[in-house]
């Protein structure tokens, strides 16, 4: 009796966690992300450390974000972004034999895992929050676009102390709007995003210089995204 009653709410259980993260999925697809995960911990750990609290970010639809923006991203983090269902797994095999030779770690998550972890998730890595990554990664690339999850990426992604998401950054980093940032502009910002705490956009050191050159040079060799339609 105990145990069909234990296995009735642990289905009851299963059952709102798929339903609830389906219907916020869904819900995401069209609404604007205002607030993460990320933002809140940010928030707390400065008044733990007696900041100010710090928070700087303003939606803004995929149409007023400078269209270099997406391709310097796609060019410093996923070359693939357009073209893979969510995971590069030959990063991710490059990553775990680097890392069983001892080398450096490589950084194998694409932008959708990205997206999924800002979206829904904590930042601290475990094996658990990578296999929620990997469900809600599998869920945006399956309820929505790719310009969507561009989109949301560009909005919610740490840009700099307490500074999440394109227009905030071209705000406070670069006194313009999403819209206007240069193409060396949005290369600087992408040069930064492995470590937007550490590394400053506006005021770029040499490693970010080069990282911005390469990017630079990467930025002319990918497609263009999002494809232009055809017709046009």
């Amino acid at each position: 009796m105990v145990k069909k009653k234990v296995l009735h709410i642990l289905r009851n259980l299963i059952i709102a966690f798929f339903g609830s993260t389906i219907l916020v999925t869904l819900i995401y697809r069209f609404v604007p992300v205002y607030v993460t995960p990320l933002m809140i911990i940010r928030c707390m750990e400065q008044m733990k450390d007696g900041e100010e609290i710090k928070l700087k970010h303003t939606w803004v639809p995929f149409e007023k974000i400078s269209k270099h923006l997406p391709m310097a991203v796609i060019a410093s983090e996923d070359n693939k972004f357009a073209t893979h269902n969510g995971f590069d797994f030959e990063a991710i095999q490059l990553a775990i034999e680097e890392s069983q030779e001892g080398k450096r770690n490589r950084g194998a998550s694409t932008i959708s895992q990205q997206t999924a972890k800002n979206v829904f998730l904590w930042p601290e890595s475990s094996w658990l929050r990578k296999g929620f990554e990997v469900y809600f990664t599998v869920l945006i690339e399956t309820l929505w676009s790719k310009q969507r999850i561009m989109e949301v990426y560009l909005n919610s992604i740490e840009m700099g102390k307490g500074i999440y998401g394109a227009e905030a950054t071209a705000r406070y980093k670069f006194h313009t709007t999403a819209k206007k940032l240069s193409r060396g502009q949005c290369a600087l910002i992408a040069a930064t995003l492995p470590n937007p705490i550490k590394f400053d956009s506006a005021n770029p050191s040499r490693y970010i210089l080069r990282r911005q050159a390469k990017i630079l040079r990467v930025m002319q060799l990918i497609p263009k995204f999002p494809p232009a339609k055809k017709g046009k």
